[in-house]
Order: C-alpha cells, then sequence, then structure tokens
C-alpha cells in the first residue's frame, strides 16, 4: 500500500506488542527511579529531575542529527534509483566493504543520522556488508568528526589509532557479513528489496522535494521512537550507575579498556563532541582505554543498538553489539601491551 505520493507504507507490528513494550519499558523506568530515591536516600523529586535532565540532555543532542539522517533518507529515496547506486560500487565485494567504511566522507552523519540514511541505501540495493561498514564507521569518519577529534588531541597517536581502530573493525565486520548472501537473513523485510534489472526515470525537483519530505517524515517518527526508548534507558543508566564504579575498576590495561567501553555504551554521547568528553580522562585511564571509548562509543551505544532493531533482524543487532566490542576491547588492550601498560 501507498500513500498519496508514492512512500510505501510500513507494516506494523502486532498491535498487542506494543502497549506491552511501552508496560515493561514503563516498569523498567519506573523501577530505576524507585532504586534510585531509595539507593542514595534523595527526594523523588529530586531524583526524578536528574533524571529528566539526562534523558533532554542526551535526546536534544541527538535530535539534531535524527532530522539530518532522515532528510539525507528522504534526499537518497526521492533522487537516487537503484541501479545508481550499483553503478558506482566495485564488483569486488571487499573492495565495497572497504569503500564503505569512508562513505561518511560523503553522508557526513553521526551514530544517530547514519541508521536512516544505511537503511535507505539498503533499499536502493547497497550490499549488506557495505552498508555495515558504512554504519560503523562513518560516526567518526566524517570531516565534522575529524575536526573535532583533531581539536581535542591535535595530529596524536590516539587521533590515528581512533582512525585505525575505526576503520579496521567497520571493514572486518563488514567482510564478515560478505559470507552471507541472503540479506533477508540479515535485514528486516522493510529495509531491503531485490535488484531490479530495468532502469526507472528519474522524477522532477517539486515531486522529488515533495517526496523527500514525506519519507523524512515517516522515517523520523518511525526511528525516532527507538531513539526516545534508547535516551531513556541511557538516562537512567547514568542517573543510576554510579560512575564512581566504572571509574574505581578502571585501573590496569585490560579492566581499564572494559570501563571505558562500558561508560561509552552507556553515556551514549554524540561522535561529535565525545573526543572532548574522552580528553577529560587522559591521566586517570590508559591510552588502549581512551581509544577504545572514541572507536567503540561512536559504534554502538544504548541508543543506537535500539535504532538497529528498527533495521536489523534481532540476532544480527546482536552480533552487530558483540563483534565490535571484542574487536575493540582487543585492539585497546593490544595498543596498552605495545605502549608498556603491562
Amino acid at each position: 500500500m501507498t500513500d498519496q505520493i508514492g512512500v510505501k507504507a510500513r507494516p506494523t507490528a502486532p498491535l498487542v506488542l506494543r502497549p506491552l513494550l511501552l508496560a515493561l519499558l514503563a516498569l523498567v523506568v519506573g523501577w530505576a527511579l524507585v532504586y534510585g530515591v531509595i539507593s542514595t536516600g534523595q527526594a523523588p523529586g529530586v531524583v526524578i529531575g536528574i533524571f529528566a535532565t539526562r534523558f533532554l540532555g542526551i535526546f536534544i543532542e541527538a535530535l539534531p542529527f535524527l532530522v539530518l539522517g532522515t532528510l539525507t533518507s528522504g534526499l537518497i529515496e526521492a533522487f537516487v534509483r537503484q541501479e545508481d547506486v550499483l553503478r558506482l560500487l566495485p564488483k569486488n565485494r571487499v573492495l565495497a566493504t572497504i569503500g564503505g567504511a569512508f562513505m561518511g566522507l560523503i553522508f557526513p552523519v553521526c551514530e544517530c543520522g547514519v541508521v536512516p540514511v544505511a537503511r535507505r541505501l539498503f533499499t536502493k540495493g547497497l550490499p549488506v556488508s557495505v552498508g555495515i561498514a558504512f554504519l560503523l564507521a562513518a560516526p567518526f569518519m566524517n570531516p565534522i568528526v575529524f575536526a573535532s577529534t583533531y581539536i581535542a588531541f591535535g595530529l596524536s597517536e590516539v587521533f590515528i589509532l581512533r582512525f585505525a581502530v575505526t576503520a579496521i573493525v567497520a571493514i572486518s565486520v563488514g567482510l564478515l557479513f560478505t559470507l552471507n548472501r541472503r540479506p533477508e537473513d540479515v535485514l528486516l523485510p522493510v529495509s531491503w528489496q531485490r535488484e531490479v534489472a530495468h532502469s526507472t526515470p528519474r522524477i522532477g525537483w517539486l515531486a522529488g522535494m515533495q517526496r523527500t519530505l514525506a519519507v523524512a517524515g515517516n522515517e523520523f517518527f518511525e526511528m525516532g521512537r527507538f531513539l526516545i526508548v534508547g535516551c531513556l534507558l541511557a538516562a537512567a543508566m547514568q542517573t543510576f550507575v554510579p560512575q564512581s564504579t566504572l571509574l574505581a575498576i578502571g585501573e590496569g590495561p585490560i579492566l581499564s579498556v572494559l570501563a571505558m567501553q562500558a561508560f561509552a555504551f552507556i553515556l551514549s554521547v554524540c561522535s561529535t563532541v565525545d573526543s572532548f568528553l574522552a580528553l577529560a580522562f587522559v591521566n586517570t585511564f590508559t591510552t588502549g582505554a581512551i581509544v577504545a571509548f572514541l572507536s567503540f562509543g561512536p559504534m554502538v551505544d544504548v541508543k543506537s543498538m535500539l535504532m538497529f532493531m528498527g533495521v536489523f533482524r534481532r540476532r544480527t543487532v546482536f552480533y552487530l553489539f558483540l563483534l565490535p566490542f571484542l574487536m575493540n576491547l582487543f585492539a585497546g588492550v593490544l595498543i596498552n601491551a605495545v605502549m608498556g601498560y603491562f
């Protein structure tokens, strides 16, 4: 079924499932608030105020990038044909996947905006391996984040290692997905379509902009619900998981990397500003831990993992968390070993 300007209607989840999920989320957040009041001894109004402030901080920081990503998605849907994507891609899957890790130079979006862009490109025939490399790398591999990282650290080992680790992990995970030639096993039905043999005519600018806004609106509200849930969970974790707990276990060449990865996942800081946050920990944590924070956080955090669930099947979402986590952990520990922290 399509709307008046040809935008495909999305299949909806079972009507009974959504209220159950919302009720479960409300119970989790409510339990967290009660626990926070009991464990800290603070007044309920104070705890709720802290939680609300952190939620709004995360949400307001992420919202402009979601808007940018959905508008980009709408432009791709309106003006980029499937044959355009297929013509520009290298025929070699390995080379195409390597190129996917650097597509952020063309689509400069952070981890919130990259999800709708990747999903739209999947529907235009982008191979899964290329899209996943783009999804994991683009939050850093774009000019905006290059600039912020350079301002924070200069052309130092942290900047170079962040670039290298991000590229290696994103390309490696993407290459693993080249082993699966069936995109329907990886993506949700709304996130892919079969390659078409015939060419499609280009549409005019006026009709194209109408389609862009319609697609962007649909995409914004669909991805926005995952963003809100992710921001709620991230705010709850920030409020009720003491940062001192993570800092206390952050000593040593291995535990420091694990602690900073957990920190990155929980804080869900946008990749455009995470360098300045990491700078505050330079004298506390090892270099490998700082690099792991800067490379793993933009790939997977609480809010982006929730948004992945609107694109990928659940098993794929699990792998998109596990593989970057293990690879960044190994990279961080290896950096610490080479730099003599053991």
